[in-house]
């Protein structure tokens, strides 16, 4: 009984704690403390390293360039600015005239020359017209006497008598001396041409008021148009239009350029 009654009181004893002054069931501070991180392999630190040497020599190069461009961008001002100030520099001070003592002359106008006039007239000379050339091997061997540039279809010279194109102009050269007609034929084909006429008459007249009653300017209308650049074809004039004392012209299109 005296055993049983001895457990008692012990049991019934408060517990007391391990330390004075700790609450039961914690753990001392150094037990508390992390612990440290494990030592790092030799292979790892020396990788770090070189990564650190080459952003370093990464760094001092960039920074040297750097350095360098903003070098030589002072030196280029600085001799821009020399240059901008070279002429002050060599001359020295400069004190301006107070009586500057300079004459007003007018401008002389340039002479007119008449350019235009002489390129006229040069143009004409390099298409002078012949009256030694030879034609009878360029016309068609007709009734007629018909003339086409070559490539130009027989279907040409036939719609050009049938009256496909409408006479746009005339010429008449009644009247007038060889020289004048071959003077005013090539100046009227030019001009017309100029204009975009496409289809003219000429009318150098059937000879009737000329001794022996021979037409003096057919033939050589004939000899001056198949030298004219400008000419296509031609054939006599239909009977309503001048018969054979008239030639209908076709003339070259004209071809416009884009301003």
């Amino acid at each position: 009984m005296a055993s049983k009654k001895a457990a008692a009181k012990a049991a019934m004893r408060p517990v007391q704690p391990e330390h004075p002054h700790r609450p039961a069931g914690t753990r001392p501070a150094a037990a508390r403390r992390r612990a440290p991180p494990a030592p790092r392999r030799a292979g790892e630190r020396i990788t770090q390293l070189q990564d650190l040497a080459t952003m370093a020599r990464r760094l001092r190069e960039e920074q040297e360039r750097r350095e360098a461009e903003e070098k030589a961008r002072r030196e280029a001002a600085a001799r821009a600015e020399a240059e901008r100030h070279l002429f002050s520099h060599s001359v020295g001070p400069v004190t301006p005239l107070r009586n500057p003592n300079l004459a007003r002359l007018r401008r002389s106008l340039p002479p007119p020359l008449p350019v235009q006039h002489w390129l006229d007239e040069e143009r004409v000379l390099l298409e002078s017209i012949s009256d030694d050339f030879d034609v009878s091997t360029l016309l068609d061997t007709d009734d007629q006497l018909s003339f086409r540039r070559p490539g130009i279809g027989v279907e040409v010279t036939r719609r050009l008598r049938a009256g496909h194109w409408s006479i746009q102009r005339q010429l008449d050269l009644h009247g007038l001396r060889v020289d004048e007609a071959r003077e005013a034929l090539g100046d009227f084909i030019r001009h017309a041409h100029k204009t975009g006429l496409r289809c003219v008459r000429v009318v150098h007249g059937k000879g009737l008021g000329s001794p022996g009653k021979s037409p003096v300017l057919k033939g050589r209308v004939q000899r001056w148009l198949v030298q004219k650049n400008e000419v296509l074809a031609f054939v006599q004039a239909r009977p309503m239009d001048g018969g054979a004392g008239a030639l209908v012209v076709l003339l070259q299109p004209v071809l416009h350029r884009n301003i």
